[in-house]
């Protein structure tokens, strides 16, 4: 057996940048997160080359003293823990002393810090995680620390950076959500020499979510509820609003942007039976809640929280977001108008219903709450005058029309539940002319349409129901697929511009080449927007923006060691927003092209999400189920 041997501290820091410095992105988390629990009130953070070659974060905070500078950088060192118990209730966004080790470790980094309280301030000069040279420096209260060369000791760690345009797009992202967790706190962002984000500091999330998201986020319903010792604010957005991916669902819990299947799971519950499938709604919501009920130590990046009580915190969530939605509604009211004149009958208005005061209105969570239990508990209504009254307008509409009976005005108003005798008239003979022919044995036909979705075909004993969107988008798919050159386009008279989140945008910018393969054309424009001058023929030019950010979330998640199959799953994209939709109307002979692929085609099983095409039913099924068999 080999022998144990403690590893140096150059090997373990090492090992620990593995963990906390990812990319440029780690990075500037981890030092705005510094900067805020140092007090800073104005952060300016500065990249070139998407951060791999100069980072700087500048904040006006508390500064260190020459001392504390230099035990900055050793790790686990840090202000902010004194004892495993302060491990059980942690109050600020970084405590375990390990950032600034590791990624001095991997970086050269130049640090120039002061307190208030002293004249002069400290600079120290770092490589690889040695003290090159201090000395004192006049500088401004606060920290400035100078990144360069991230990686350049860790080639092996370098060659999996993307490019310059995606690094920076993920730190534009890294800065956003630093800015929505603190919106008391004033950012600024240079990118390159150009400023792409200026927040204005003022403590309110609506100025902070406007910076981020621009008009979007003005579109957005204010969320602020309660639920015993947990609060939740925030915006979220219309069920009317949602987006293909879930790039722009934000959670925050006790100010620390975090990822949590909990947090998804509650938020998404809230908008049940009120979304497309494929659809995603957005929202930046802040959970703040006891220090001692969530636990933030069990990740090394700190994105990852575990909680004593999951129900509470889920009810929270999902109580609180349906609270909000239910100020809002995209139902337009109804006017009531005067009844229509009749020759006969003086004009008279129907009077509007009196308004009552307090049935439509928002709840809070514990109303909510109050309200469903009261709804389960309550006792069903009595149905027996119901049931009587019916059963005498159903004897008075029996009776025969010769008979004078007493009909119910309600009844009498409706003609056409009074039965009436129509004459009888002879069935004619169906002579040899009119007779059809009968259909040959793999003769099959269109019975009709189902749900505006299903088309119902009859062969024999057997029925088929296709589903008309799964059925098109798998043709296109085959039809786009087939084609090696370049996807047929269309330019659009006016470039449309697109919205996305930074890293998505970014992506889509350093994939350009692959979308003009697939038909499009796009331009960066600033301010996390992109310009599409030309998108697919089959595309129409409304679902361009969501075609685009979905192509980001498979970029984001899809396989990259072969060009093919991140095509295949971009075209994915292109040809279900393409293709024909569940629930529109669709022509007939729409209808008759897409069953005739169908039927035709033996290999037409699945689209190319995985959903089947073609469902059968027997004759024998439907028997059974009739009792027939």
């Amino acid at each position: 057996m080999p022998k144990i041997i403690q590893l140096s501290p150059y090997v373990a820091n090492l090992i620990a940048a593995g963990e906390v410095v990812e990319r440029p992105a780690s990075v500037v988390k981890e030092l705005l997160e510094n900067a805020v629990d140092a007090g800073a009130t104005q952060v300016t953070i500065e990249i070139r080359d998407g951060g791999m070659t100069f980072l700087r974060v500048t904040d006006n905070g508390c500064g260190m003293a020459a001392e504390d500078a230099r035990t900055a950088f050793l790790r686990h060192a840090t202000s902010k823990l004194r004892n495993a118990e302060d491990l059980s209730a942690i109050r600020t966004m970084g405590f375990r002393g390990e950032a600034l080790a590791a990624i001095a470790s991997v970086s050269r980094i130049d640090l120039m810090t002061k307190t208030k309280d002293t004249i002069g301030g400290t600079s120290l000069t770092l490589e690889a995680g040695v003290i090159l040279e201090e000395t004192e420096a006049g500088c401004p209260d606060g920290t400035t620390i100078i990144v360069r060369d991230l990686f350049f000791n860790t080639p092996a760690r370098m060659k999996f950076m993307k490019s310059d345009t995606v690094e920076g797009g993920k730190v534009t992202l890294a800065v956003q959500l630093q800015a929505l967790a603190h919106p008391e706190v004033a950012f600024r962002f240079l990118r390159d020499g150009k400023e792409i984000l200026s927040t204005p500091g003022t403590g309110k999330l609506e100025a902070a979510v406007y910076c981020v998201y621009g008009r979007d986020g003005g579109k957005m319903v204010q969320v602020d509820s309660n639920w015993d010792s947990y609060f939740l604010t925030g915006y979220v957005s219309k069920p009317t609003d949602a987006r293909p991916s879930r790039s722009l669902q934000t959670f925050f819990v006790n100010g620390r942007p975090v990822k949590s299947r909990i947090l998804i799971a509650a938020f998404e519950e809230a908008y049940r039976n009120q979304l497309m499938v494929g659809k995603f709604p957005a929202c930046v919501l802040h959970l703040t809640l006891p220090a001692n009920l969530v636990d933030v130590n069990v990740h090394p990046a700190k994105t990852e929280v575990k909680f004593l009580n999951e129900k509470a915190v889920f009810d929270c969530i999902h109580y609180g977001v349906l609270g909000a939605l239910n100020k809002t509604t995209d139902r337009p009211q109804i006017q009531f108008k005067p009844a229509a004149a009749t020759p006969s009958v003086t004009p008279t208005a129907t009077p509007a219903p009196k308004k009552q005061e307090g049935f439509f209105r928002t709840m809070t969570a514990q109303e909510f709450k109050q309200f469903s239990s009261a709804m389960t508990e309550a006792p069903k209504p009595k149905q027996e005058a119901a049931v009587a009254t019916a059963q005498k307008i159903e004897r008075a509409v029996s009776q025969p029309v010769k008979e004078q009976v007493m009909i119910p005005s309600a009844v009498a108003a409706m003609p056409q539940l009074v039965k009436t005798t129509p004459p009888i008239q002879q069935e004619p003979e169906l002579c040899e002319q009119t007779k059809l022919p009968m259909p040959e044995e793999k003769a099959w036909r269109i019975v009709g349409e189902l749900y505006r979705t299903y088309i119902i075909v009859e062969q024999g004993d057997e029925a088929f129901l296709i589903d008309k969107h799964a059925a098109h988008e798998r043709i296109l798919f085959e039809k786009l697929k087939k084609k090696q050159e370049a996807i047929s386009s269309q330019a659009l008279l006016t470039p449309l511009p697109c919205r996305l989140s930074a890293d998505c945008a970014a992506l889509l910018l350093a994939n350009s080449e692959l979308l003009t393969e697939l038909g499009f054309e796009i331009d960066e424009f600033g301010d996390n927007t992109i310009l599409v001058r030309q998108i697919p023929m089959d595309l129409a030019p409304e679902d361009a923006e969501d075609a685009l950010e979905a192509l980001a979330a498979n970029l984001q998640n899809g396989r990259r060691e072969k060009a093919a199959n991140v095509r295949d799953e971009l075209l994915h994209t292109v040809a279900c927003k393409a293709a024909i939709k569940a629930g529109w109307h669709t022509d007939d002979k729409e209808l008759l092209a897409l069953a005739k692929e169908v039927m035709a085609r033996e290999d037409l099983k699945y689209c190319p999400h995985g959903r089947p095409i073609c469902v059968t039913l027997s004759k024998k099924q439907l028997e059974k189920q009739f009792k027939r068999s």
